[in-house]
This record gives C-alpha cells, structure tokens and sequence, in this order.
C-alpha cells in the first residue's frame, strides 16, 4: 500500500516579533527582539527579569465568538488566533471541519498558566467562588486543543501532545501519523503557551533562567555562545494545516513544504539534562523515517535555548550525526524560549527561510567554545533550502526530530 504523505498547507503564528508568520519572518529578517525587560514581574522578582511577551489586539480577540472565548485562557486564546490564520491560508472548506476527516492536536506544557495562578491564589485566599464556571476549563492541559476543535466545529480526532517543551513538535509528528494511518485527510496542529512569574521562576529553581538585571535585557538570550546564562521566557502559538498531500493537490491548495519525517523519544536517566546520544538517535530515526540521508540536509533550526548543559549536548548530537558542514542556528535569542510553542512557531520561521533560500542567524551569538564544530552562522546567509529538521528537547528526557522537504 503506498504511504499517504503530509503536506503544510496553512501557517499561523502569535509570538513576541508579531502575530503572523509574516511578521514573526519579517521581524527575524531585521534582527529585531521580542524581548524586553518585564517591569510587570519586579514585584514578584525583585528587579527586572527579561521576558518575551506577546501583545495581542483586543478587537481581533472580540473576533472569536464569546461561547468559545469565554473558556479559553491567554494559551488557548493563542492557538485561536493562530489557528485562524493557518486556516485561511490553506483554504480548507469549512464544511471539512464537520465531516470527521479533520483532527486537531494541538500541545502545551501545562493549559493557561496564567488561570492556573489565579486559581491557586483565589483559593488560597477563600475566594473560590469569586472563579468562573469556565475558569476549569481554561487551566485544563488540553484547553488549546479542545478550544480550537469548538472554534471551528472540528469532530474528528482531538487529542493534546504534553512534553514540555516538545509539545509543539510532538503535536505535528502525531499529526503527520494520524495522515499515514488514513485516520484523517488534514489536522490543526502545533503548541501554544504562556508565560508567567511562576513559569519564570520554575526555571530559576532549576538555574536555567537568564535572569541577571541588564540594560540591555535584548542581549540576555544567548543560544550557543560561551557567554550564555540560561533561558528567556517567551510566549505565542504556532499552528499549521498539516494535509494529506494528495488531498491538498486534488483541492488547489498551497503546498508549502513536506513533513517527511518524525521521531521522538527518551532518553531514560535524567529528567533535566539533555543527552547528546539519544538527541543523536532521534534525528537518526528521524531521517530513516523520511528515506533521507545526512548529507542531504542543509539547515538544522535548532532546539538551543541558551542553557549550558542544553545547548552543548545538542550541538554534540548535531556534530555526531551531519558533521560540521551543515548550517544551524536558534531563534530564541530573537523571541526566547516560547515553551510548548517553540516547535510549531520556529518552524513557522523555517517554512519562510525554505521558501526564501535564506538561513537566518542565532542572535547575540558572538564566542562559539563548547558547542564547536558545527556551522554556526553569524550573519543571514543566501541557500537553498529542500531538507531541514527541526529539534525540540524537553524535561524529562524528551527528544522530538521532524524533518522537512520542499516539493519544488
């Protein structure tokens, strides 16, 4: 039986840089940062902590129909808007959504963090009541998923990826298994997240924070320089219409590249470092899964938060598995580390660097020592782009391959 394949046909994107994907491209095209001191967080900190927030319009959030919005925390508020772009892009018959052929996954680290906080807080101070009905539904870890189903009358498979920080990324591999397995003909797919003081500070408790008070709080999120700290909080949604190609071609639809690829797994001793030989393993499997071999790839986007031990282990793997020829670069020192978002949303960038023939660079990377020996890119670079993975690696030993290929 022929293996049915995946294609993206819809992007949509909230994030630090803007709330498109092309204003998140444009943005990292410029250089520009999504990060700024969050003056907002000081009493909770004590001086400033850097952060990456999103800043979403009011009126366009009025857009989605209160029945809906009314359980959805900032989280699921995120994917919403995302999700409404990616659609409109793909040009997916509403009709479709009713039909049961059409899933969404959609993962997060936790739901809303922030209802979870407000929760915690009214019933520590005896104010349960004051919480609304739907205040459960908002914290719930699959509110994302199941917010964006309702928005558009979805009712085929609904499910939500939770590892952390691979969230976004699992929710795409599902997506592209779900395809495989004839489950479904297309699927929203992809992670959204928030942050907070308590998601902050979750990070300071493990010393993985770049939380050092600086003038320059921009320059604070580091990827794979020797001077890095740790990681910035950031916060947003990616969504993407993941289709079944023949599917999409049959309809007209916008092929913008091939999820040929996919791979996650654990690495099974330890739940807060990286290892650089089961990362190595799952871009292998990864590759396999795609009939690809190493060298035909030419850009890796980068899991790379900013952490010490993080960064180094992935660039190990990285080395281990492409050798030092092959272009790799993080976003997240333009829009920190948006969480169970970063998959999605990075590869969001990457869809627009393969249409483009374009590598963009890691941002603030100045000295490169313990992640020597893979190709680090200073600058925005000119290549055509036909295969690239994207990493995501998460607590608890989670390690998320997916790869990519232009059909052009």
């Amino acid at each position: 039986m022929k293996k049915r394949r995946a294609a993206v046909t819809g992007i949509g994107v909230v994030s630090p840089l803007g709330n498109s994907a092309e204003e998140l491209y444009r943005g990292l095209m410029e250089n520009r940062s999504g990060i700024r001191a969050m003056t907002e967080w000081r009493d909770e900190f004590g001086r400033n902590i850097a952060g990456a927030p999103v800043v979403l319009d009011p009126v366009e959030v009025k857009k989605i129909s209160r029945k809906v919005r009314r359980t959805m925390g900032n989280a699921a508020l995120f994917a919403g808007l995302a999700a409404q772009e990616a659609v409109a892009q793909s040009g997916l018959d509403p009709a479709l959504f009713t039909s049961g052929r059409v899933g969404c996954v959609i993962g997060s680290t936790v739901g809303s963090a922030s209802s979870m906080t407000e929760a915690c807080v009214a019933d520590y101070e005896g104010r349960r009541n004051d919480l609304s009905a739907c205040h459960f539904f908002r914290l719930m870890s699959h509110s994302s998923s199941f917010n964006v189903a309702d928005m558009f009358g979805i009712n085929g498979p609904q499910l939500s990826t939770n590892s952390a920080c691979a969230s976004g990324l699992q929710a795409l591999g599902t997506a592209l298994e779900l395809i495989q397995l004839g489950k479904v003909d297309a699927v929203l797919a992809g992670g959204s997240d928030e942050s907070t003081p308590l998601v902050a500070a979750s990070f300071q408790l493990l010393y993985a924070l770049a939380e050092e008070e600086s003038p320059e709080p921009d320059k604070l999120s580091r990827p794979f320089d020797a001077g890095r700290t740790g990681l910035v909080c950031g916060e947003g949604a990616g969504i993407l219409v993941v289709e079944e190609l023949e599917h999409a071609k049959r309809r007209g639809a916008p092929v913008l590249f091939e999820i040929a690829g996919y791979a996650t797994n654990c690495s099974g001793w330890h739940v807060s470092h990286s290892d650089e030989l089961q990362i190595a393993n799952c871009m292998k499997t990864a590759l396999a899964d795609a009939g690809i071999a190493p060298g035909e790839v030419d850009y890796v986007s980068a899991h790379a938060t900013g952490t010490k031990v993080g960064d180094a282990a992935e660039a190990a793997a990285i080395r281990a598995v492409l050798g030092g020829d092959t272009p790799v670069s993080s976003l997240k020192g333009h829009i920190g580390h948006t969480l169970g978002a970063s998959g999605a949303l990075e590869l969001a960038a990457v869809a627009g660097m393969m249409r483009d023939g374009v590598v963009l660079p890691t941002r603030n990377l100045e000295n490169v020592e313990d992640c020597a020996g893979i190709l680090l890119p200073r600058e925005v670079q000119e290549r055509k782009l036909r295969v690239c993975i994207k990493n995501s690696i998460a607590f608890g030993g989670v390690n998320t391959s997916l790869v990519c290929r232009s059909l052009d």
